[in-house]
């Protein structure tokens, strides 16, 4: 079977017992994403940095597709927990790059006065997979070096 889109476990968590991301019903847009591991959010304080929550994934794509990370709708509210980022991009060519195999994660804050405890298999967010367009004049030609923050190097 050709591979079109879709998920796998990163290398690292092949022994993990990773879920691989389900939509939960027939009309949902997004595939629920699982903490790979238990981890304690702190609650924020100024100039900290977000906490990475590890997923174990890496996803696989066509040549014109992104997939969006976005957070739980019930997060904020909940937990406290907001994306730092807002919204991840995770672009094809993250599949399988050489510093980290690909396997993205969820960058978040917690606004809440307390720490947060994440448990493994806890669903943290949400991945939705989009085609994207391209201008008349785009001339990106570069390849990807690393992973995670790599774009501009």
């Amino acid at each position: 079977m050709e591979k079109i889109r879709g998920f796998e476990i990163a290398k690292g968590f092949e022994d993990s017992n990773i879920n691989l991301p389900v939509r939960k019903t027939k009309y949902s847009a997004g595939y629920d994403i699982e903490a790979a591991e238990d981890i304690v959010i702190p609650s924020f304080k100024k100039g900290q940095n977000p906490t990475l929550v590890k997923t174990g994934l890496k996803v696989y794509m066509q040549d014109d597709e992104v997939v969006l990370l976005y957070n739980r709708s019930s997060n904020p509210k909940k937990k406290g927990l907001i994306l730092a980022n807002s919204v991840g991009v995770i672009d094809k060519d993250y599949y399988e790059n050489p510093d980290n195999d690909g396997h993205f994660m969820f960058a978040f804050y917690n606004i809440k006065e307390e720490d947060i405890t994440i448990k493994k298999g806890e669903v943290i967010g949400q991945a939705i997979f989009q085609k994207y367009l391209l201008t008349d004049d785009d001339k990106a030609e570069g390849e990807r070096v690393g992973g995670f923050g790599s774009t501009n190097k």
